[in-house]
């Protein structure tokens, strides 16, 4: 079974989608996700979907549920890299991604979650680069 990389960076998790999300990739990465935000306890979600260039609502749905899940868990969550193509996509689908914040690009992004999560303990600043 396919899955997407989600890789622990301190007291985030980067997740960088390469390929085309079909329904059932989509929700193994929901489930992947909420399950790394526990056991890793992370304060934030970063999601680069750079390279997604379709869109529909189930997706759209995925992310928000994604944001909705981690606020519930104590982690926010972060979209960069969208293409104005996406954009337009989830504004004619009426999906208004409530929960989710947007950044331009991961450097952004990263910056926004320190910003809404406040400083990290020094102990968490030292783990870097965990693989599920």
């Amino acid at each position: 079974m396919d899955r997407i990389p989600i890789l622990r960076m301190g007291g985030f998790l980067l997740v960088t989608i390469q390929v085309d999300l079909y329904d059932r990739l989509a929700l193994t990465l929901e489930n992947d996700l909420m399950a790394m935000v526990s056991k890793m306890e992370a304060r934030g979600v970063l999601i680069d979907i750079s390279a997604v260039s379709i869109v529909d609502s189930f997706m759209g749905r995925i992310l928000g549920n994604i944001a909705s899940m981690s606020r519930i868990m104590d982690a926010e969550t972060v979209v960069v890299g969208m293409q104005p193509a996406v954009a337009i996509t989830l504004v004619e689908l009426g999906l208004t991604l409530a929960g989710v914040h947007t950044a331009l690009n991961v450097e952004m992004g990263m910056e926004l979650l320190r910003k809404k999560i406040g400083p990290i303990p020094d102990n968490e600043e030292d783990l870097y680069d965990d693989i599920i």
